[in-house]
């Protein structure tokens, strides 16, 4: 069985990666399309946990002949290990083409964490977890990661800053961090200053749970039928947990950056909404002339992304001209050729969405020749 409107729903999100990927590159951008300086959250930050709860939700279907009765092989393993990898070394080399220009890996502070790494561990331990757990031990295992992290982060004291710092380096999560990874190759950017990692690996243990929740739902889906009541139920546990996250976080706040577990919850509410409406319209309603172009970029999701990123950091690492003073490719290009006269706010959108334009018509070249990346 393969879920179209996840395909969509995939597609929908990979789009809105690269949307604010772009948009964030430049000074003035809106509100929205923004990260969260720290506590709340913004549309911006509910595009990370989209994906991972749409790996979990891939994975009920892929990983569905392997039950109790069914044991998977040493394949299946070797299979799920070799995607890992896969994801975990792309991470790397996007991070290494980042450092010290453009050409240069860096293997003296290369940042090992990154985005691919945190999808390619959260998939690595949800799945092991879901091919070795009944099911009761799997929601188990849920609820023990999430009020477990709430706990650690909240009352084991840190050295130097006390239990409950929610900083970037006086949190406890940024302390494990720094004792596993040396500070060289933790995050140097956004006030972190290799104090801290917002994929860092202690935080990725809550993200584990992203994928969990994915799973859950795709698991539910797959014993449903196909009729409104399916769409109706994932709404209602949708909005069940946005409640539940956002009780959550008045004591232990929504934070991207922590990955705290009220942002677990909360997150997943918003992708239960989202998957609800995708599944109504398309496999209920069957209206779906309008989903083509998200389907398309869904069903190559990775081959967009890396080089969209690689694309990203050839615009900000290159430069026009010859001097100190020369703009990067990025500001020539969003200076002379969108703020020039959209002003700036609305020039980084209409690049960002330019961009996004131009990786769909990547997207439908790649779908038109049958040309599907898979790792």
């Amino acid at each position: 069985m393969r879920l179209t409107s996840l395909d969509v729903f995939r597609g929908i999100t990979i789009a809105g990666m690269i949307l604010v990927n772009m948009a964030g590159v430049a000074d003035d951008v809106y509100p929205p399309l923004a990260h969260a300086e720290w506590h709340g959250c913004t549309p911006t930050d509910l595009v990370f946990p989209f994906f991972l709860f749409i790996v979990g939700v891939a994975m009920s279907f892929s990983l569905s002949k392997y039950t109790q009765e069914n044991k998977p092989t040493s394949a299946v393993y070797w299979r799920i290990f070799r995607r890992a990898a896969i994801l975990f070394v792309l991470g790397l080399l996007l991070n290494g083409f980042w450092n010290k220009g453009i050409w240069t890996f860096d293997l003296s502070n290369i940042r090992i964490m990154g985005v691919l790494q945190r999808i390619s561990l959260s998939y690595l331990f949800a799945s092991l977890a879901v091919l070795n757990l009944p099911r009761k031990g799997q929601w188990i295992l849920a609820g023990v990661l999430l009020v477990g992290y709430w706990l650690t982060m909240m009352y084991v004291p840190v050295p130097d800053y006390g239990a409950g710092v929610l900083t970037r380096e006086g949190n406890f999560g940024a302390y494990v961090d720094r004792l596993i990874i040396p500070q060289a190759h933790l995050y140097a950017g956004d006030g972190f200053k290799n104090l801290g990692d917002p994929e860092g690996l202690f935080s990725t243990i809550p993200a584990i749970v992203s994928v969990l929740a994915g799973y859950f739902t795709g698991e539910w889906i797959r014993k449903q039928s196909v009729q409104t009541r399916t769409s109706v139920g994932l709404a209602l546990f949708g909005i069940g947990c946005l409640i539940v996250g956002w009780g959550w976080g008045w004591v232990f706040p929504i934070n991207k950056k922590l990955w705290t577990s009220s942002y677990v919850v909360f997150t997943s509410g918003w992708a239960l909404l989202l998957l609800a409406a995708c599944y109504e319209l398309i496999e209920v309603r069957l209206i779906k002339r309008w989903s083509k172009p998200w389907e398309i970029m869904g069903l190559n999701a990775i081959a967009l992304f890396v080089p969209s990123v690689l694309l990203i950091k050839i615009l900000v690492r290159t430069k026009i001209g010859t001097g100190e003073t020369a703009p990067s490719t990025f500001n020539w290009i969003y200076q002379n050729i969108f703020a020039s006269w959209a002003g700036t706010y609305n020039g980084s959108l209409l690049f960002a969405l330019v961009t996004v334009l131009l990786w769909w018509a990547v997207a439908v070249l790649m779908y038109r020749q049958r040309w599907f990346l898979k790792v």
